[in-house]
């Protein structure tokens, strides 16, 4: 398969994905029983006049059908639709937050990444005792759900040692950093526990490859041979599962951003699914999607080209 009809295949694919995922999106929220208007109403009583005003704004009066049509048309030119609670645009929005929960996201994938990658290499090097160590620090990591980590930090780092901001995003990019250090490392425990896995597995498997050996009786340095033959063809394993947990962390940020305050496209989402405000929840649904199947994508780009194995829709060789 060439390259363009493997780019024209992922795009198409890309393409159907999203159609599907806005149909599930749209149909599931217009299928949850109750009445939305109800909650824009504030407990006041309305009028059946004021009532049918309302659901005809809200485009609630249209038939599943023709709502989505409406819904997915407006999409394709950024409209989603308008905040039922804060009576604004749903694009802007989720524009003013989605500069929070984006660095946060980052700055979580950085620590993930950057830990997990760097524990992974030496416990395969070294083996042994810092293997199993590893090993064992790596399962509980995975296991610990985020918003346990998210109250553990908080409880020592925040309140007992005062080390760090308890609640906010600060303002300025090091204050910001600052207070998004704990949130961050809250959504990165877990991440960092499955990549410090995958990472000792690929690392100690290239260790063990007839390549490296011959490397090594060559007179080729240790260094050299970590860089060049065992970390560069472990590489595609380690990207593959990092682009996964990367497109799943914006999710996390529900959790996170609600236990530390910040102000973001996670707290946005769950006060939204409680006053049940749902072109929010659609348009935050939709944009959660897109993220993750643009990181894949990305990810499915960048392999051929870091392991010259892997070729455009095929396996390594």
């Amino acid at each position: 398969m060439t390259v363009a009809a493997w780019l024209g295949r992922r795009a198409v694919a890309a393409l159907v994905t999203l159609l599907v995922a806005s149909v599930l999106i749209y149909g599931a929220l217009r299928l949850v029983p109750g009445d939305p208007v109800l909650a824009v109403s504030g407990g006041r009583r309305l009028t059946p006049g004021q009532i049918e005003a309302l659901r005809e704004a809200y485009g609630l009066n249209q038939g599943l059908v023709q709502g989505y049509l409406d819904w997915i048309g407006g999409v394709f030119r950024l409209d989603l639709g308008t905040s039922m609670t804060y009576q604004t645009g749903v694009t802007s929005l989720l524009a003013s937050r989605l500069g929070v929960s984006g660095l946060l996201v980052a700055y979580s994938a950085a620590l993930a990444i950057g830990f997990g990658s760097a524990v992974a290499l030496v416990s395969a090097v070294k083996g042994g005792l810092v293997n199993r160590v590893t090993s064992i620090v790596a399962a509980v990591t995975t296991a610990t759900p985020t918003f346990v980590a998210a109250i553990g930090l908080l409880s020592l780092f925040a309140v007992g040692l005062g080390w760090f901001p308890a609640t906010g995003a600060g303002s300025g990019l090091a204050d910001r950093l600052w207070h998004l250090t704990l949130p961050a490392a809250a959504m990165a425990i877990a991440a960092f526990g499955v990549l410090a896995r995958v990472g000792n597995a690929a690392f100690a498997g290239e260790l063990g490859r007839e390549h490296v050996d011959v490397a090594r009786g060559r007179g080729v340095s240790g260094g050299a041979v970590i860089r060049r033959h065992v970390v560069r063809n472990a590489l595609a394993p380690m990207l593959t599962i990092a682009g996964l947990l990367v497109a799943s962390l914006f999710v996390g940020t529900a959790v996170v951003e609600t236990a530390f305050g910040v102000d973001g496209v996670g707290s946005l989402l769950v006060s939204s699914v409680s006053r049940r405000d749902f072109p929010v929840v659609q348009g935050i649904a939709l944009v959660a999607v897109v993220l993750f199947v643009l990181v894949n994508t990305l990810v499915d780009l960048a392999l051929p080209a870091i392991d010259p194995r892997v070729t455009a829709g095929g396996p390594a060789r």
